[in-house]
């Protein structure tokens, strides 16, 4: 039986992913250097270290990671200055409030840069439960954001789904033990997903009690 739901951030309640890959494509402009997408989504749903390992396998001794950092943070604070929540995102956490579902937050990025955008998109209350990169010592594709997650909700993994964008994102739930839902954004749209449960282009094209009385049904 379902009792939690576990939503991702980065990606899935916010797409930040698509504004962050043009910042980082902009970004690098300045060093002539392109940033083709099998590249980029190494590190969607985990930290950078993939990312910076291909600034320096391009640029070499021209490559300054502090630069194209800050650079790309300028050009995505101007990106996302009206932060608009993925379609249907806010209708899941009204439902699953509605019908007592518990509702957490599993994500890698730090505390700060999560609750300052659910306070903008008026989200925060929803969440009974919040873990970030903070609080953890591996983010994902490791499990323990999400162990972290279930051990403060006090129940067991599988009474909670996750919903996710990433494979970094998905491999860390199942990994934890829960059911996982795909709704990618379109810089994940094209990844490898398997051993999810269900996949859906939006939230808006299922209702929550549907998503979760399909996983509790066929056992999946």
């Amino acid at each position: 039986m379902i009792k939690a739901v576990i939503f991702d951030f980065d990606g899935l309640i916010l797409d930040t992913e698509t504004a962050w890959y043009e910042s980082y494509k902009e970004a690098l402009q300045t060093y002539q250097c392109e940033l083709p997408l099998e590249y980029f989504v190494k590190c969607v749903g985990t930290d950078n270290t993939e990312l910076h390992h291909y600034f320096q396998e391009q640029l070499g001794e021209r490559c300054n990671i502090e630069d194209i950092e800050s650079r790309a943070k300028n050009i995505h604070i101007d990106k996302m200055k009206k932060p608009i929540a993925r379609e249907g995102v806010k209708d899941y956490l009204e439902e699953a409030q509605k019908y007592g579902y518990k509702i957490a937050l599993a994500s890698s990025s730090d505390r700060k840069w999560i609750t300052d955008f659910l306070n903008k998109l008026s989200l925060i209350h929803y969440f009974e439960v919040i873990v970030t990169g903070d609080d953890v010592e591996r983010v994902k594709p490791a499990p323990d954001l999400y162990l972290e997650a279930i051990n403060q909700l006090n129940l067991q993994a599988n009474e909670a789904v996750a919903f996710e964008d990433s494979l970094n994102g998905l491999q860390a739930a199942t990994s934890a033990g829960l059911k996982c839902v795909i709704v990618p954004n379109p810089v994940t749209e094209n990844l490898p997903f398997e051993t999810h449960q269900l996949r859906l282009p939006s939230m808006s094209e299922k209702r929550l009690n549907d998503v979760i009385q399909y996983i509790e049904q066929d056992g999946v």
